[in-house]
């Protein structure tokens, strides 16, 4: 045999053998594509909770209605509100609103309560590092116990006892005074001080939700991190704005979307979204498709959008196009039946709410133009905007 015809015989052979593989490698990838696809979304099936930041009072539970008509009786079932951080005394619960998305939570089993609570008050005042670290250390050592304490048992009494919590939120950027930058150290005592206290209260079945910036921003989020015995979820808030031009940087970045969901996985713990939306980048249906996706496909306990300009989707109107791709995605997603109204309430609100407008209906009512935000310098008017010189 001629070698030169043995070895393109040889040649041949490997290249077809090879071509059977690589032929088997892309059919199991475009299944696996397909399977994804196809596959139910966790908000249909109810491993995801859906919700959106809508107001932080009265107007948000009531919104929330019409939100779920806009998407063809997709319901939310996380309801989403932030408590002022202007003085301690609303840090400890001491707002009227809280007594209605109480009431909304005790409505239905299957839904969820999700409360932003600042760590310490002035938080949004621009106070210097030297003040920040001098009042971390201050929490460390015991001395606003008692505030994190009456906010506990204000939801226990409220009949919220399985709220969770996101306990400085975005702490790895500079924006608000309950930041981790000045002194980690500190920052993660004073955090597990917090829990602990709040875990004391008789009655109590808390989460709590330690949630970043996504990526590095001013510390690396992993060196705030207090430890797995005082965190429940990790999350992440995540707008759309650099650094991260494209969804891929952003979901590979360092301290990424990609890093986030590993170390999350790493601990056993569920991941979340409590902030999330368009921002610097503007309207992008691009992001929002990939984020979607994204979603999807890691199934986070529950995500959240920032539904106001610049960063929602019904409730701002300079966002069209990303808007008909939230819509699309979610539109009439109907979860699983969670069976009778919770025990929580032994007297729930009279009446049913409205049937919700069928897939096929005609777009439901016009938003209202400003979401609002909580009274004073606790506002969380710009959750994603680094801060100021």
């Amino acid at each position: 045999m001629d070698f030169r015809s043995g070895k393109t015989r040889a040649w041949l052979g490997v290249c077809t053998a090879g071509l059977l593989i690589s032929g088997s490698v892309l059919t199991a990838q475009a299944a696996r594509a397909h399977e994804f696809r196809s596959a139910p979304d966790p908000v249909a099936t109810g491993e995801t909770a859906l919700g959106a930041y809508l107001h932080y009072g009265t107007d948000g539970v009531r919104r929330m209605e019409e939100l779920t008509r806009w998407l063809g009786g997709t319901e939310l079932r996380v309801g989403h509100t932030y408590l002022p951080g202007d003085r301690w005394s609303n840090i400890a619960g001491q707002v009227g609103f809280l007594e209605d998305w109480a009431r909304w939570r005790r409505e239905r089993a299957d839904r969820m309560f999700v409360l932003n609570v600042p760590m310490l008050e002035l938080n949004e005042s621009r106070l210097p590092d030297f003040l920040v670290r001098r009042m971390l250390r201050a929490g460390a050592d015991g001395r606003f116990d008692q505030h994190f304490r009456a906010l506990a048992e204000r939801l226990v009494g409220l009949g919220v006892p399985d709220t969770v919590i996101v306990l400085g939120w975005e702490m790895n950027g500079s924006t608000y005074s309950h930041r981790c930058g000045p002194d980690p150290r500190a920052w993660k005592e004073y955090w597990k001080r917090i829990v602990t206290t709040m875990r004391e209260v008789p009655g109590q079945d808390f989460r709590f939700d330690f949630a970043p910036n996504r990526g590095r921003d001013a510390i690396p989020w992993t060196e705030c991190y207090p430890g797995d015995d005082v965190v429940d979820i990790v999350g992440m808030d995540s707008y759309d704005q650099p650094p991260g031009r494209t969804f891929d940087e952003q979901a590979n970045e360092p301290y990424g979307l990609r890093d986030h969901v590993e170390f999350a996985a790493a601990r056993g713990k569920p991941i979340s979204y409590p902030e999330w939306g368009l921002f610097r980048n503007g309207d992008n249906p691009e992001y929002m498709r990939r984020m979607l996706a994204w979603m999807k496909e890691h199934k986070p306990l529950y995500h959240s959008i920032s539904d106001y300009c610049p960063h929602g989707v019904w409730q701002c109107g300079t966002n069209p196009k990303a808007s008909e791709v939230f819509r699309s995605a979610l539109f009439g997603l109907v979860p699983p039946s969670s069976g009778p109204v919770s025990a929580l309430d032994p007297a729930p609100a009279s009446g049913p709410a409205p049937d919700p407008v069928g897939p096929d209906a005609p777009p439901g009512p016009e938003a209202p133009a400003d979401p609002g935000a909580p009274p004073g310098p606790g506002a969380p008017t710009d959750p994603g905007a680094p801060a100021g010189p």
